[in-house]
């Protein structure tokens, strides 16, 4: 049975001119907006997890250690002042339990090898104390490692000496200011006690965010 003409020969609408333009406006600007999104979220820092498999040779930060580029911001163990666990000694100290998470971050750190490492701490007695167990002994202290302001991230990097890395035990709020610098998100800039962030500085001085690892998690640098 045969169609109708009508039917057969209707005309295919097409947009006008203007519709036309104003199509390829709107995708231009869904394109536009979505680079921006992109660069803006690939410009954050994020911290790796070193304690994932394989995330400490992925990262870079096994090579970056052996060229002796690596910064690891290590904070103090547990506070006395602020747990029901038994204190070490002082009340500005910390605790006994947190003695004993130093001194398996000391074990991990010195499979990496600290003979050639500048160990610094800050001169508080929480992170002195943190210091003695993690490398066996005193080690100097500095008065910018404890001052956590707009200034830290400028001397931690003044202080780095090239080839050659730096272990500083030090706070939390130190470690924020550090990772603001590196432009990392408020959810990622929190620290445990006795985690460590690492970064690598180039030639250049500039810094590089290889990621952080957790005061249990040292072990898993060997998997």
């Amino acid at each position: 049975m045969a169609l109708p003409l009508d039917t057969v020969f209707t005309p295919v609408l097409r947009p006008s001119p203007t519709l036309r333009k104003l199509l390829r406006g709107l995708a231009f600007g869904v394109l536009l907006l979505t680079a921006l999104a992109a660069a803006w979220f690939f410009s954050r820092g994020h911290v790796v997890d070193l304690g994932q498999r394989n995330a400490w040779l992925q990262s870079g930060a096994y090579a970056q250690w052996q060229q002796g580029n690596v910064i690891v911001l290590m904070r103090h163990a547990e506070r006395c002042d602020q747990s029901s666990n038994a204190c070490l000694g002082p009340a500005d100290g910390i605790t006994v339990a947190g003695t004993q998470v130093a001194q398996g971050v000391g074990d991990g750190l010195a499979q990496l090898g600290l003979s050639d490492a500048l160990l610094l701490a800050s001169p508080l007695t929480r992170t002195r104390q943190t210091a003695n167990f993690v490398f066996g002994k005193e080690v100097a202290s500095a008065a910018w490692a404890g001052s956590c302001d707009a200034d830290f991230a400028g001397s931690l990097l003044a202080n780095k000496l090239r080839h050659r890395n730096l272990v500083l035990v030090t706070h939390s709020g130190c470690i924020d200011h550090l990772l603001r610098k590196l432009n990392v998100q408020p959810g990622e800039r929190e620290t445990d006690y006795a985690e460590a962030v690492m970064v690598s500085v180039n030639d250049q001085g500039q810094p590089h965010l290889l990621g952080s690892l957790k005061a249990d998690q040292w072990h898993k640098i060997q998997e």
